[in-house]
């Protein structure tokens, strides 16, 4: 039976092990790579390596940078009281984006859960405690899930640091911007009438 050569066979392969490429996505982006004008795959392979190169965790924050620290931990206009913890080092933008919070993040890397066998020590919570010693914040914010691994980490790192005198909160949680009571579970109405606020 008739295949591609051994060498677009390995791309495919490759491109496979990429999250959320199928076979036939692979082997289409495999044969885009060859056939068209505009693909450049010397580029895209020349990014790659400089990326991988390049690009490492912030020691304090767990985000992305090329230099000793990341843009946000070496601003020194960022406000030093506030700690926004969060699971992974991609859910720094969405919350920059929002121009609100001016404070400095913390990446954990994941989330407690004992099915998948992550535990505390997994994670970067140790590097927290010790931005709290050191750093002495005035808040730590959680913005974490809530589903039960980001529950179960949330209250396991309000737990851990009472010990601080640190002011320990949550991310408000609610109706969504646009949605209507019918669609909302039961979990998020609660929230949302717990945490209401005055008009």
């Amino acid at each position: 039976m008739t295949s591609y050569p051994p060498a677009i066979q390995e791309l495919i392969g490759e491109l496979k092990r990429l999250p959320g490429i199928g076979p036939r996505s692979a082997e289409r982006i495999a044969l885009w790579m060859l056939q068209s004008r505009d693909a450049r795959p010397l580029e895209i392979a020349r990014v790659i390596r400089t990326v991988h190169e390049n690009i490492r965790a912030c020691p304090r924050c767990g985000f992305f940078t090329a230099g000793e620290l990341c843009e946000i931990c070496a601003d020194p206009g960022r406000d030093a009281a506030q700690i926004c913890v969060i699971e992974q080092p991609t859910e720094i933008l969405p919350l920059e984006r929002t121009g609100v919070f001016k404070g400095r993040y913390h990446a954990l890397g994941g989330r407690i859960s004992p099915l998948d066998h992550v535990g505390p020590e997994d994670l970067r919570i140790d590097a927290l405690v010790e931005r709290v010693k050191t750093e002495g914040p005035a808040e730590i914010i959680l913005a974490l899930g809530s589903d039960v691994e980001g529950e179960a980490t949330a209250n396991y790192l309000a737990s851990l640091l009472r010990e601080f005198p640190v002011k320990v909160t949550r991310l408000a949680q609610g109706l969504p911007a646009g949605g209507g009571l019918e669609q909302a579970d039961e979990l998020t109405l609660s929230r949302a009438l717990a945490g209401r606020t005055a008009v």
